[in-house]
């Protein structure tokens, strides 16, 4: 009989792994993102912490493991005959799988070199890694390696990765509370864990505490104030940035290489900027985005040169993973105006020059393609300033054919839009796919004097020890705007936001930008920035189901300005680059679009005498505007940015 069991021995012990080299078991290297003040956003791969040894620690926090999972460790040799069989006949009783008999000697062997697969195979091959380990390692060892290896759930394996993890502490400072409550995640980390079943939790941590006086590790009176003394889980990431963090981890890659060791990430990601975001994107959501048919909302919030403070790719980081402000792709509508306009300025045109905005017809493959404002009612001779205030849809395919399509698409690829544009004449009207994080990036030439940036959130890569392997350097695309464009395109987004289509989001501070609607109201936009911010929203459905009514002057642009103006509360007041005046409408506005209506059937001199009529038209000291004008440049806004009804 003993030869026999001899040689089934011998057979299993054949290969099994070296225990000697147990410190050098592989594992997968953990990536940690951490925001701009050092705070933790989101974890990549198996969390460790601090290799501790048994000494290092409270004499509670190996106590409380040893009651809850092998009391008589320090007496056995590997496998402990009483728990085995006391755990034979409570799961004979019970019909089903009540106790485990495995010994920490076991549960190490199984966790370091072994899979977790039930079968005998493995129990023995279990068994006799454990009668090794024994037999190498001195009990105080053991522990100390079960201790950094086992796994508390959240992505963390080792007491210290967990301590810090639910209790923001290192293991070395647990108090008897929270050695109990750690000790209870073993058995079943993600049913205890006390970030989302904090009672079940509390819990598990008394049946800890009543073994440990079981055990005589502590007293009753010891046991009963820790559960008086019952501790709050520490600071833990609740979900936001989560969007922001996985689109930065995609940067460690191509900065370093594939991970081959734990790192930190540090990045730009601002704490109160990411909460504002997502707080304005709920608010907005749950009240008129919920009336007007709207589900989802992307925004990214960068400084001017490039760093990404706050993304938001969606909602709900936790219903849906896509990244809407990175990996979307949608029609801009008249937010890529501003790419086609550059194109005019960098060529000699300025703000003042004039241009007809009237009926044109263009030659398409497909055949005939007039572009239209709301109902075809055109504004006659206006500037420039004038048109991209308006958002005129003729004008814009007119100065795109002037200077080509070619030349536009340059344009916008030197200011960094990667996406395929096509070289067509409804380019101008942003028929063409782009992201909002390239669309966001590239306004951030406007905001800080004509340079280019590559938008980025990593700034170092780091050891846990704080050993900087990674640190980023280089200032982005270099000048992409001439001084004089980019003068006369202040001038022209200054406008919008001051009395054109993106006059909601006048944060009450110098600001330019540009809204964009696309056809049937399927994804509206509003692009804007400050000398402080360049920020880009979108909203719309996954789906593309149409909105009801909703135009990149509405909702986007009032979502831009809480937003913006919450970031900035407090903040001194600042000029953008190389500021112009506030270009306002010229004095005979009104007359002139009065003749351009009577041109075109004489619709306008009718709404705005029945306007008038009704006592309601007066001009604006502020903008130079009456409020027939301003219903109708909502409507045109609004409606038929295609040409469509």
């Amino acid at each position: 009989m003993l030869l026999i069991v001899g040689l089934v021995a011998g057979w299993y012990a054949w290969d099994l792994p070296d225990v000697r080299r147990i410190a050098e078991s592989t594992r997968q290297p953990s990536l940690q993102v951490v925001d701009a003040e050092g705070g933790r956003v989101a974890a990549y791969g198996e969390l460790y912490g601090v290799a501790l040894s048994v000494e290092d620690l409270p004499a509670h926090v190996p106590q409380a493991v040893l009651a809850i999972e092998d009391r008589r460790f320090y007496s056995h040799f590997g496998l402990d005959p009483i728990g085995l069989s006391r755990a034979v006949v409570a799961n004979f009783r019970a019909g089903r799988v009540v106790q485990g008999g495995s010994t920490i000697t076991q549960q190490l062997a199984k966790n370091v070199f072994l899979s977790s697969e039930r079968t005998y195979d493995r129990k023995i091959r279990e068994l006799l890694l454990a009668f090794w380990l024994e037999y190498k390692l001195s009990k105080d060892q053991i522990l100390s390696l079960y201790l950094n290896r086992v796994y508390f759930g959240a992505g963390t394996y080792g007491v210290d990765a967990a301590a810090n993890r639910y209790f923001g502490k290192s293991a070395t400072a647990l108090d008897l509370y929270e050695a109990a409550l750690l000790a209870g995640l073993l058995r079943a980390p993600s049913r205890y864990n006390p970030a989302h079943n904090p009672d079940l939790a509390h819990e598990r941590a008394r049946s800890v505490l009543d073994a440990m006086v079981a055990a005589d590790f502590v007293s009753e009176e010891e046991a009963l104030l820790a559960l008086e003394e019952r501790a709050t889980p520490g600071e833990r990431p609740r979900g936001r940035g989560r969007y922001f963090a996985d689109w930065a981890t995609s940067q460690v890659e191509d900065a370093i290489g594939p991970l081959e060791r734990d790192l930190v990430a540090h990045t730009t990601l601002d704490p109160r900027l990411q909460r504002i975001v997502e707080e304005e994107i709920e608010a907005l959501l749950s009240d008129a985005g919920a009336e007007r048919g709207v589900s989802q909302a992307a925004v990214v919030m960068l400084s001017p040169d490039g760093a990404v403070r706050a993304m938001a790719g969606g909602r709900s980081y936790g219903e849906s993973q896509f990244n809407r402000a990175v990996q979307a792709l949608r029609q801009p509508g008249s937010a890529f105006k501003p790419f086609v306009y550059l194109s005019a300025m960098e060529a000699g045109a300025a703000p003042d020059q004039r241009v007809n905005d009237g009926p044109i017809t263009v030659s398409l493959p497909q055949g005939p393609w007039s572009p239209g404002n709301f109902g075809d009612r055109f504004y006659g001779e206006v500037t420039l300033r004038e048109a991209f205030a308006r958002s005129l849809n003729s004008v814009a395919v007119q100065v795109l054919q002037q200077q080509g399509a070619d030349s536009v698409v340059e344009q916008a690829q030197r200011l960094g839009i990667s996406s395929r544009l096509d070289s067509l004449p409804s380019l101008a009207l942003g028929t063409s796919e782009v992201t909002l994080l390239d669309l966001t990036a590239a306004y951030a030439a406007f905001a800080n004097g004509g340079y280019g940036v590559w938008p980025f959130g990593l700034r170092h890569l780091a050891t846990p020890g704080g050993e900087v392997v990674f640190r980023r350097e280089g200032q982005g695309l270099g000048r992409v705007i001439s001084p004089s464009a980019h003068a006369a395109m202040l001038d022209l987004l200054q406008a919008s936001v001051a009395w054109g289509t993106s006059k909601a989001a006048d944060p009450g501070r110098p600001a330019g930008g540009k809204t964009g609607t696309t056809q049937d109201f399927r994804d509206a936009w509003f692009i804007g920035f400050t000398a402080e911010l360049v920020v880009g929203v979108w909203v719309g459905n996954d789906d593309g189901t149409p909105m009801q009514q909703v135009t990149g002057g509405s909702l986007p642009a009032r979502l831009w300005k809480s937003i913006v103006t919450r970031a900035l509360e407090g903040e001194p007041v600042q000029p953008l680059p190389i500021q112009a005046p506030v270009p306002q409408p010229q004095p005979q506005l009104e007359q002139r679009q009065a003749q351009a209506s009577e041109d075109q059937g004489g619709f306008l001199d009718r709404l705005i005498d029945s306007i008038a009529s009704g006592g309601s038209s007066s001009s604006s000291s502020s903008g130079g505007e009456n409020e027939a004008h301003q219903r109708m440049l909502e409507q045109q806004e609004r409606r038929n940015l295609y040409g469509g009804p």
